[in-house]
């Protein structure tokens, strides 16, 4: 066997968990071959360069084997190899989530209490009143 369908490949290289997940992402544009847009359909040989984006992260993979069969994790990775640029910016987008604050420490407030909610209300219908005074 020297082709394989994209999807088949994504899925038996462990980038996608399911075939149909791996299907989505080629149909949303995430997943080129060669430089060019994939279909689910596409077949890859050893030496296809195929780049695809998981999560925030674009990675760029050189085929290396072809299997049909979704085997453990090392056996998964001795089919492609991740270029260098590919390496680089998965190690920076890494250290980008790891210096980046906490999402929940960036509120200053949590949800109003009860007496905040009811100044709150206070203060717009004193303010902002429908009625023709």
């Amino acid at each position: 066997m020297d082709k394989l369908r994209i999807d088949k490949w994504l899925w038996a290289a462990r980038f996608y968990k399911t075939r149909a997940l791996a299907v989505e992402e080629i149909d949303k544009g995430r997943v080129t071959v060669n430089g060019a847009e994939a279909k689910p359909a596409r077949e890859v040989k050893s030496g296809d360069t195929v780049s695809l984006r998981q999560g925030q992260v674009n990675r760029t993979v050189v085929v290396r084997g072809i299997s049909s069969q979704r085997g453990s994790a090392p056996v998964a990775q001795q089919l492609y190899e991740e270029t260098e640029e590919s390496l680089r910016l998965k190690a920076e987008a890494a250290e980008q989530r790891r210096l980046a604050g906490d999402p929940a420490g960036a509120q200053e407030h949590g949800r109003p209490t009860k007496r905040d909610r009811r100044t709150l209300d206070k203060a717009w219908n004193n303010r902002w009143s429908a009625s023709a005074d």
